[in-house]
């Protein structure tokens, strides 16, 4: 329906993706992680590496294809019918890739970002800790480094493949000078599996389950110095690069909702009620208008961002937050909107709509919730208007645009924006 806005490679991607959706995953295995029978779904992962659908934006000399991020986002949109753990399995390898990608030695990628695109090992992201979620540059996980390695210790929380993962993108705190900006304090470590990484607790999840999320605890873990990734205090740079596979795979996934609002949509013109299907009457008529508008507009905004990205758009960074938040909330209400529809039966296990609802409500808190879109949405905004009316003031930010030290336009500057509008 929408192949005129790929390409033929993105159009075969995507076809290739939905035939393993058809033919790989099993049911069984998405019943088996809903009830937490599963603590990682190994073999999935391996599956999709053996066919070389990892990673697909990477060069292929480290395991990817070289492909655009518009064709990773057609492989999430059909990735993500799957459910979110299925979802966030597919998406690791290009999260914790692109930090390996970008800033890894040529050593680094290939002890590590190879056999992750190969799905022969399983990564994971430590970055949220027990005192704070979005506030990144108040990390308290310590890396001492002694000598030819880092001595680590502190906590992560909400680590998905907590117990499984055979490696670990960890930010920690490096830099210990008391006046020191917070923005050259953190490091990125690449921390393998073994004596010291304890997978300490398993969260029970309202959704995303089959995951293995749980609480790492670091205590006297050694790490080479050479598993450092890029710089010293350099781990807010890689936080930023990060942040754009994090939120845009977040969208993508999220753009899934179509198969909810198809099994609604099927169930309508079955259901009968008063004399005829459901489907006749204007109530329901006026929600399949709703929820396949939100659809189309959030997937209009995804590809819109995957596209900024590869051009290396300056606004991207704003691009990628509306796309997150927009989105990921779409899924939501047009999940809400399949359940309303089905009435009863939606809300009972025998349609996946009770599933699909528990798991889209994650999506508006992980890799930064909604708010903390909206705060990088208008300050990116504002930075884009200053910019242009040639009056760009230095900013204090810190990684996530909030709390920002800046001077305020004044009345006279938004009226000149006023000013320069184009008149309709």
């Amino acid at each position: 329906m929408y192949d005129f806005m790929l390409t033929d490679v993105e159009q075969a991607v995507k076809r290739e993706v939905r035939e393993f959706v058809k033919n790989e995953v099993s049911p069984d295995l998405i019943k088996a992680m809903d009830k937490d029978e599963i603590k990682y779904p190994r073999d999935y992962v391996k599956k999709l590496g053996e066919r070389n659908l990892l990673g697909l934006r990477f060069p292929k000399k480290w395991g990817g294809r070289g492909l655009p991020w518009t064709a990773e986002v057609a492989a999430e949109e059909e990735i993500g019918v799957l459910g979110c753990a299925l979802g966030c399995a597919y998406v690791m390898p290009s999260i914790v890739g692109e930090a390996i990608n970008t800033f890894g030695t040529d050593e680094q990628k290939k002890k590590y970002l190879i056999p992750l695109l190969k799905g022969e090992v399983v990564s994971a992201e430590a970055l949220t800790e027990p005192r704070g979620g979005s506030d990144f540059f108040g990390a308290t996980t310590k890396a001492v480094l002694n000598g030819d390695h880092f001595l680590v210790n502190g906590q992560k929380r909400f680590v998905v493949a907590a117990s499984e993962a055979d490696f670990f993108l960890v930010f920690c705190r490096t830099n210990f000078e008391k006046n020191a900006s917070p923005h050259n304090c953190i490091s990125a470590l690449i921390i393998d599996k073994g004596p010291g990484v304890e997978a300490e607790y398993l969260y029970g999840l309202l959704g995303c389950r089959g995951g293995g999320t749980g609480r790492l605890v670091f205590r006297d873990v050694k790490v080479p110095k050479e598993n450092l990734l890029g710089e010293l205090n350099m781990g807010g740079l890689i936080f930023n690069q990060t942040m754009i596979p994090e939120r845009l795979t977040s969208a993508a996934a999220s753009l899934g909702a179509f198969a909810a609002l198809n099994t609604a949509l099927d169930y309508s013109t079955k259901r009968v009620a008063f004399g005829r299907p459901i489907r006749k009457f204007q109530a329901i008529q006026f929600m399949i208008a709703e929820a396949i508008t939100k659809l189309d507009a959030a997937r209009a905004l995804v590809y819109l961002a995957a596209r900024a990205v590869d051009m290396g758009e300056p606004n991207v960074r704003r691009l990628v937050s509306e796309a997150k938040k927009f989105a990921t909330e779409a899924n939501w209400e047009i999940v809400n909107k399949a359940m309303q529809i089905m009435g009863g039966i939606g809300y009972t296990d025998v349609y996946p709509i009770e599933k699909a609802l528990r798991d889209a409500r994650l999506s508006m808190i992980w890799t930064g919730t909604s708010e903390i879109m909206s705060l990088l949405i208008q300050h990116e905004y504002y930075r884009e208007v200053a910019e242009e009316m040639g009056e760009y003031r230095d900013f204090e930010r810190d990684a996530i645009g909030g709390d920002e030290t800046e001077k305020c336009f004044t009345d006279e500057d938004m009226w000149k924006v006023h000013e320069q509008a184009p008149v309709s």
